[in-house]
C-alpha cells in the first residue's frame, strides 16, 4: 500500500516524475492525460512548464527533441480520444459515474465546445480536464476526422511551444528558479484551475438566465 501511494505521488508531482522516470514517462504521462479518460488527474501545464525548466539537467534532452516529442505524445493522446468517443462515446454518455469517470466532466466538455465550436479543439489543449474530455467528445458527436486533425495539431504545437519554452527560458534566466520550481508549478495550476472555474461559473449563469 505504502509503494502503491509512492507511485501516485510520482505521477502527479511533476518535478518528482521527471527526476524519476525521465523523457519516457513524461511522454506516457502526456499520451495519458491527453488521450485516457483517467488521463484528467495529471497536471499537464505544470508538466510541461516543469520539463522545460528541467531540461538540459533532470532531463537531458535538446529543447527541441523535448518540444516535438512532447507534441506527438499530445497529438496522438488525442486521435486515442477522437476513436474512444467514435467507438464508445454512445455507452459514455449514459455511463454512471465513477472515480476516474464524471459525467459533469464531459457536459462542461460538451458545453464549452457548443459554444466555441472548433476553437475549443486549440484552445482546450490550456484547460485542465477539457483538454481530456474534449477529444472524446468530438469523436462522440462525429466531427469530421480530417477537421479534428488539424485542429488537433494546431493545438499540440501551440500547447508544448508555449509551456516548455516558458519553463526553459526562466530555468536559463534565473538559475535559482529550480531550487523553488514548487512555486512555478502552483502558479501555474492556479492560473489554469482559475480559467477553467471561471468558464463554468460563467457557463452555470448562463443556463440560469434561460
Amino acid at each position: 500500500m505504502e509503494s502503491l501511494k509512492e507511485f501516485f505521488e510520482i505521477l502527479l508531482n511533476s518535478e518528482k516524475l521527471i527526476q524519476y522516470g525521465g523523457l519516457a514517462l513524461l511522454l506516457i504521462v502526456i499520451f495519458a492525460e491527453t488521450g485516457l479518460i483517467f488521463g484528467f488527474i495529471f497536471p499537464g501545464d505544470a508538466l510541461l512548464f516543469t520539463a522545460g525548466l528541467l531540461c538540459g539537467s533532470d532531463l537531458a534532452v535538446n529543447i527541441w527533441i523535448l518540444i516535438i516529442t512532447v507534441a506527438v505524445a499530445a497529438i496522438a493522446g488525442n486521435f486515442t480520444g477522437y476513436f474512444t468517443g467514435r467507438i464508445f462515446g454512445k455507452k459514455l454518455l449514459l455511463k454512471e459515474d465513477t472515480f476516474f469517470f464524471k459525467q459533469r466532466h464531459f457536459n462542461d466538455s460538451r458545453d464549452y465546445y457548443e459554444k466555441y465550436g472548433g476553437i475549443a479543439l486549440i484552445a482546450g489543449r490550456f484547460l485542465p480536464v477539457i483538454r481530456t474530455f474534449v477529444p472524446i467528445l468530438a469523436g462522440t458527436i462525429g466531427i469530421n476526422f480530417w477537421k479534428f486533425n488539424l485542429f488537433n495539431i494546431i493545438g499540440a504545437v501551440l500547447w508544448t511551444g508555449t509551456l516548455i519554452p516558458l519553463g526553459y527560458f526562466i530555468g536559463k534566466k534565473i538559475p535559482a528558479s529550480i531550487d523553488n520550481i514548487e512555486y512555478f508549478v502552483l502558479g501555474i495550476t492556479m492560473i489554469t484551475m482559475t480559467i477553467m472555474i471561471r468558464g463554468i461559473i460563467r457557463h452555470r449563469k448562463r443556463i440560469r438566465k434561460t
